[in-house]
């Protein structure tokens, strides 16, 4: 049993996504803050910061680095970061000597916020191909029923007739602007020091950072850490993906529930009517759309960011955008089944 239907015995059948879920997993968090621990390390030894030989030792214990999670999580509990044990543990697979040169100039914030961007970036492109996906489904609707009449409605009333074609293009529109977008989102390094100045690195800390970005396959820009727009921009992506197929969503179920206009295959069961065909997908995109458009008013007060540092703001970050992240995986999953299961739209 689990809070989360993100990631329930069951009802993660319903709106969980095994694929997405792997990316804030514990591992592949861990993963990513090794990875750059490891590169802050080759960056400042490129900069003549720290010897190369530390950096090579560094690199070498962040590969397959396993820590121990039941200090992780109690010390998580004490300092409201896991990155302060995190970097302890790290220290003693490097050795005495190297460790002196681990996590230079670095902060906890650029360790947990880089890590974000890293798995974020690899959830992105898989996010952009799925949109592709769901717009090849809607292509193919297009070529099958494209020419037929549907009636159109204005008001949740009657209109004017239209065609097949005019309410699938109104659905196609914003989901070729959100894949274009995903496709050229930036996901940006975070290296700020203890106080986003980078103090300890004096007048090389912009070169590093630089290569640090480089290492990473991340964009270099100013640190960010008490902005957050950068967490603002992709969480409003996501609400907003999910909103373009929660409208798809809405669509299907009202043609469904009228029924002469649409015909689907696999639609859920009753238990207390063996006749009925639900349109679950299509329901649970309207639920998932309603889910992230609440969820991003969250991340809206999350840039209410104090200073030069939030531990208030910060958490609940970590509280709504893995969450919204798998709602819109789940959208996407959804989405094409939906189109799929149409087996006629409209009238010849």
């Amino acid at each position: 049993m689990t809070v989360s239907p993100f990631d329930h015995p069951f009802l993660s059948g319903l709106v969980g996504d095994d694929e997405i879920a792997s990316y804030f997993s514990a591992e592949a968090d861990i993963r990513a803050m090794a990875a750059f621990e490891a590169a802050l390390a080759k960056a400042e030894a490129a900069h003549g910061l720290i010897p190369a030989e530390a950096a090579r030792k560094i690199a070498a214990a962040c590969t397959g680095f396993s820590p121990d999670i039941a200090s992780l999580r109690a010390a998580t509990a004490r300092d409201g970061v896991v990155v302060p044990d995190f970097i302890k543990q790290l220290r003693t697979a490097v050795g005495e000597e190297a460790a002196k040169s681990l996590h230079l100039g670095a902060t906890s914030q650029d360790v947990i916020d880089t890590s974000l961007m890293i798995r974020l970036k690899a959830v992105v492109f898989l996010f952009a191909g799925r949109l592709s996906a769901v717009i090849a489904g809607l292509d193919g609707l297009d070529r099958r029923f494209g020419g037929n009449r549907l009636m159109g409605h204005t008001r949740m009333q009657a209109a004017i007739p239209i065609t097949v074609a005019d309410r699938l293009a109104a659905w196609r529109a914003p989901l070729t602007t959100y894949r274009d977008r995903l496709t050229e989102q930036n996901f940006p390094v975070q290296f700020g020091g203890a106080a986003g100045t980078l103090d300890k690195l004096g007048s090389q800390a912009t070169a590093i950072r630089a290569s640090l970005a480089q290492e990473l396959g991340l964009t270099d820009i100013n640190q960010w850490q008490s902005t957050r727009l950068e967490i603002a921009d992709i969480s409003g992506l996501f609400a907003s993906i999910s909103g373009s197929l929660g409208k798809i969503g809405q669509d299907i179920a009202l043609l469904a529930q009228v029924g002469r206009e649409i015909e689907i295959s696999g639609g859920g069961t009753s238990s207390a009517m063996a006749h009925k065909q639900n349109p679950v997908a299509a329901e649970v995109l309207v639920s998932l759309a309603r889910f992230n458009a609440t969820a991003l008013s969250g991340i809206h007060q999350s840039l209410v960011h104090e200073q030069e540092r939030s531990g208030a703001a910060w958490t609940l970050e970590w509280l709504l955008l893995p969450q919204m992240t798998m709602a819109t995986a789940a959208s996407l999953r959804l989405a094409g089944k939906s189109i799929g299961s149409i087996k006629k739209l409209g009238i010849a």
